[in-house]
């Protein structure tokens, strides 16, 4: 008996440090008081929208209980300049907290992400509308979007605001011969590509996420939710 409590002790401890290491090094990053663009204390804004602005053009048909649980989240990543930019998540607001912790630890590993901007932006609209394939072709990482699934008739995760898509060009979603965004692919060694060692993905799955990568019908590499 004493064995195994030795054995718990041990590993409280050991779990106890990883912890406290990880929040050591997102004080050192947050403490650097360089102000150079580009830092965390001046970082590229690739985002500043209001609520209202990133709701802007949203389909009538979204119930109200929806849309009155999204919230803007604000972000900071390592984007593939080398720089730190800030942009935001629109998101359920149950998962704030979700997502802050995973890009923090996305910082710490120097995990690179191209863009985070609400899909309701000028550059991914089409006709006025939302369009999500213009999203995943810039290689911008967003929550909330009120549509079907790919390929489907369901509403998606993302229409709850409860599910976010990093890094498309490096993650596409696979079905088949269905390849989205087009001229994507998937190499886990490409900086930006998400697997179950990421950062992203471990502290997610961590908090109750499911990432697409695991599923077996098909693959949604840039996917991550949360029922």
């Amino acid at each position: 008996m004493k064995k195994y409590i030795n054995l718990f002790i041990l590993s409280a401890f050991i779990f106890t440090s990883i912890i406290f290491l990880s929040g050591s090094d997102f004080d050192t990053i947050k403490a650097d008081s360089s102000s150079e663009p580009g830092t965390f204390n001046n970082p590229i804004i690739d985002s500043n929208m209001t609520l209202n602005e990133a709701l802007e053009g949203l389909s009538v048909k979204c119930p109200d209980e929806i849309k009155e649980k999204q919230c803007l989240v604000t972000v900071k990543y390592l984007s593939f300049d080398d720089k730190i930019h800030q942009g935001q998540f629109l998101i359920d607001r149950e998962l704030k907290e979700d997502i802050l912790f995973a890009f923090e630890e996305a910082l710490i590993e120097k995990f690179p992400i191209h863009s985070v901007i609400p899909v309701s932006h000028n550059n991914f609209r089409k006709n006025g509308q939302w369009d999500d394939d213009l999203s995943m072709e810039a290689n911008n990482s967003s929550g909330f979007n009120y549509r079907l699934i790919t390929g489907g008739n369901t509403i998606s995760m993302h229409a709850l605001g409860r599910a976010v898509d990093i890094n498309p060009v490096q993650n596409p979603y696979i079905n088949r011969n269905l390849i989205l965004p087009k001229g994507s692919g998937y190499n886990p060694q490409t900086p930006g590509t998400l697997t179950e060692e990421s950062a992203i993905v471990k502290a997610l799955v961590l908090r109750g996420w499911t990432w697409g990568g695991n599923w077996t019908a098909l693959k949604d590499y840039q996917h991550l939710e949360k029922n």
